[in-house]
């Protein structure tokens, strides 16, 4: 992780997302999911290097929980899959 403390590495990293997420229109003609997966990706990289945009997220997560759920899943994120498990253990339980 340490190549990505570097301010110019993250500056890249967040410009690539920026970019991937604008470019995710151009790929919905394309056959398949392809405009969702570059638009995810693209979302993935700008959260990890921006803390802007995490609190962004997180207030839209917070307005919106069924899509903010949605979008933890679909980008795999650690804390939806702890909340996927502990849901689970408490199904079991009951």
């Amino acid at each position: 992780m340490a190549l990505f403390s570097r301010p110019t590495a993250r500056t890249g990293q967040l410009t690539l997302g920026l970019f991937l997420m604008g470019a995710s229109p151009l790929a919905v003609p394309l056959p398949g999911p392809g405009g969702i997966m570059v638009f995810s990706g693209g979302l993935v990289l700008t959260l990890r290097s921006s803390a802007k945009a995490r609190r962004i997220f997180a207030r839209q997560k917070r307005r919106y929980p069924r899509t903010g759920a949605l979008l933890d899943r679909a980008m795999r994120r650690r804390s939806a899959l702890r909340r996927i498990a502990r849901a689970r253990e408490a199904v079991q339980i009951d």
